[in-house]
């Protein structure tokens, strides 16, 4: 359940309401006018809602986890500055934001806060590390465990984890994105704050793209070096820079001449197919594995889907390389049109990337 859900006391939110004479009730720009008044006034009490809910999620973890923890010894300098270096400085931005919003000063107030999305920008590239640290404190510090379980016993708290509010600032700034824009679309265009709001937005979304982009890289790296540990031995490596993981999943592999067909395991990166068989079961330490087979570079890659263009029980595609051919079979409708997609998608994407360098 979001974490803004819970109801808080309204505040008022000083705007300028717009006062339709009675002889204009029927023109339809003075009802437009109306309507964007309505929205706009309950798009800023909606953010003076949120922004309160999120500033007391925020204090909580100062308060009972921040603030303690930095005065004990329970956590050392390194480890408490990993998980926790950024969130004095969120609860500041966000308090002073909240501070000018509730007294109807929405342009400053959002102006003020564009330079702090810096620190967003910067949680974001370090919540991997602190997640990481998070969990590894756990395992070892026996007293730090302890602690942390008492602390999110607490009513407060309601029930939520440190793993979860940690990914709070991430979650707000989504919802800055979606508030902000809602309120722009609701601010009439001869409206003297409406430029401001404008350029608020901009930098609102800059870093909303930053962020995205920065949580798109650390889930591919957590991909990449999960398959990476399912392959068996060092002789494939996958964690190669500017390689996106795509998909991973079960095919059954056609030959040529009539022979059996073999089930194998598929892994789509951006720039190679890689085609494995799961290791014996019964071996010691591999057992989990998968061992390489092939390798299949997708610069030079033809894609077809032979049979699966109606809605039926799967089909058959076609994946022609200059020394091979490959037919790859899926029993399950959806799962071959993606790998298709997929592979569509990664072959135009190297094909245009180095038509382009021509």
């Amino acid at each position: 359940m979001s974490l803004f859900l819970c109801k808080v006391p309204l505040l008022e939110v000083r705007m300028s309401a717009t006062l339709v004479h009675p002889q204009s009730r029927c023109n339809p720009v003075e009802q437009q006018r109306s309507r964007w008044d309505k929205k706009r006034h309950c798009a800023l009490k909606q953010l003076v809602e949120t922004e309160q809910k999120y500033l007391e999620q925020l204090d909580l973890v100062a308060t009972y986890f921040v603030a303690i923890l930095k005065a004990k010894s329970t956590l050392k300098p390194a480890a408490w500055e990993a998980i926790f270096g950024s969130w004095e400085c969120l609860c500041s931005a966000s308090r002073t934001l909240l501070f000018h919003l509730e007294r109807g000063h929405v342009g400053l107030a959002l102006e003020g806060f564009c330079h702090q999305l810096l620190f967003y920008v910067r949680y974001a590239e370090n919540l991997e590390v602190a997640k990481k640290t998070l969990e590894k404190q756990l395992k070892k510090n026996r007293s730090f465990s302890r602690f942390k379980k008492l602390q999110e016993s607490r009513p407060d708290f309601r029930g939520c984890r440190l793993e979860d509010l940690l990914s709070l600032p991430l979650q707000r700034i989504h919802q800055y994105k979606h508030l902000l824009q809602d309120l722009m679309e609701n601010t009439h265009p001869d409206s003297s704050d409406f430029e401001q709001l404008r350029g608020i937005l901009k930098s609102f979304l800059d870093a909303f793209h930053q962020i995205h982009e920065i949580s798109r890289f650390h889930d591919n790296l957590g991909h990449m070096c999960r398959v990476q540990k399912l392959l068996k031995g060092q002789k494939t490596c996958v964690l190669v820079p500017g390689r996106w993981y795509l998909q991973e999943g079960w095919l059954m592999v056609v030959p040529p001449k009539g022979e059996e067909v073999q089930r194998r395991m598929f892994f789509l990166f951006s720039d190679i197919l890689l085609m494995s068989r799961p290791c014996h079961p019964l071996h010691p330490w591999n057992s989990s594995k998968f061992a390489c087979q092939a390798v299949y570079p997708l610069s030079q890659c033809t894609v077809e889907k032979v049979f699966g263009h109606t809605h039926g029980q799967g089909g058959l595609l076609s994946l022609s390389f200059p020394c091979k051919t490959l037919l790859l079979m899926s029993s399950n409708q959806d799962d071959l049109n993606k790998w298709h997609q997929n592979l569509l998608g990664a072959v135009r994407e190297l094909q245009s990337s180095s038509s382009s360098v021509y």
